[in-house]
């Protein structure tokens, strides 16, 4: 009895082991495969991925540095010219907006009229030297009455240096009152109307020119190291569909920032850090300012 309860399991293990060695026989089991020399212990930390071809970014188009110009007033006061309308093509010198100047204009006759008013007294003073010189010489005059009239003249000229650096001031004013488009373009946005009474630092209009944009995408931190100037870029965007634009890739900044646009790919990360990469279009296209732009990076070829 004793030698039967010792022979059971015994058995039973024997069986346990058999069955174990068929199911490995048959792939049944799958066993860890023997580490590669050239495969990383962990492929997580360090391990090459398989390199993407591209990279994909959502962006907009955005006018280049100087292209695009908001003008804003420098003096409150009343709009009584604004003879632009958004679309409106415009040069460089064009007026834009002009606020009312007559208290200005007025200030700086003022101040014309003392700078004529010294320029008379300092022609006076002249003459009273002049004639006060020749008695001197005769004995005829005093000193004093000399020094007196030298004094006369140096006030007569500070009077006059005084007024004319007030009408500088005032024309240098009524110039603010005139707003000129500093650029060629065309007025995209007017944010004020002529008879309106505006604040100083007011935005008025913005001038762009539309001839000189670029894409600004916003590609994913993770893809930065994809990144190179020159690489090739295919452009297109939501209501022009089979359709397709060459860019190039012109520069790279050296810092990421924070997601402004929320990608419309619900599987894309939103709350990842980006890199702001322009992209130069190398052909016309008929995108707007502002407008959402979907662009594949190739990636460089090493």
């Amino acid at each position: 009895m004793t030698a039967a309860r010792l022979l059971w399991p015994a058995l039973g293990l024997i069986a346990t082991l058999a069955t174990i060695w068929q199911a490995s026989r048959a792939g049944w089991i799958q066993t860890a495969p023997t580490p590669d020399a050239n495969t990383p212990a962990h492929a997580g930390a360090g391990a090459r991925l398989p390199k993407r071809d591209h990279a994909i970014a959502d962006g907009r188009l955005v006018a280049y540095p100087g292209a695009e110009v908001v003008l804003s007033t420098e003096l409150a006061g009343k709009i009584i010219r604004l003879p632009v309308q958004e679309l409106s093509v415009v040069h460089r010198g064009d007026l834009l907006v002009e606020l009312q100047s007559d208290d200005l204009r007025e200030s700086r006759d003022e101040a014309q009229a003392r700078i004529d008013e010294a320029d008379a007294d300092i022609r006076f003073c002249d003459k009273d030297i002049k004639r006060t010189q020749q008695l001197l010489a005769r004995r005829a005059a005093s000193l004093f009455e000399f020094q007196g009239q030298e004094r006369s003249l140096d006030t007569a000229r500070a009077r006059r240096r005084a007024a004319l650096a007030q009408k500088r001031r005032f024309e240098v004013l009524i110039a603010k009152t005139r707003i000129t488009s500093p650029i060629d373009g065309v007025i995209t946005a007017r944010f004020a109307h002529p008879g309106e009474t505006v604040d100083a630092a007011t935005r008025v209009v913005t001038v762009a020119d539309l001839k000189r944009v670029r894409v600004e995408a916003e590609v994913d931190e993770f893809d930065v190291g994809g990144m190179a100037l020159g690489a090739d870029v295919k452009v297109s965007a939501e209501g022009f569909p089979q359709v397709a634009w060459r860019g190039r890739v012109e520069e790279i900044p050296d810092v990421v920032v924070g997601r402004r646009l929320r990608p419309e790919d619900p599987g894309r990360p939103a709350d990842t850090r980006v890199l702001l990469v322009k992209i130069a279009l190398l052909e016309p296209t008929p995108l707007k300012l502002g407008q959402r732009i979907e662009v594949e990076i190739a990636a460089p070829d090493k």
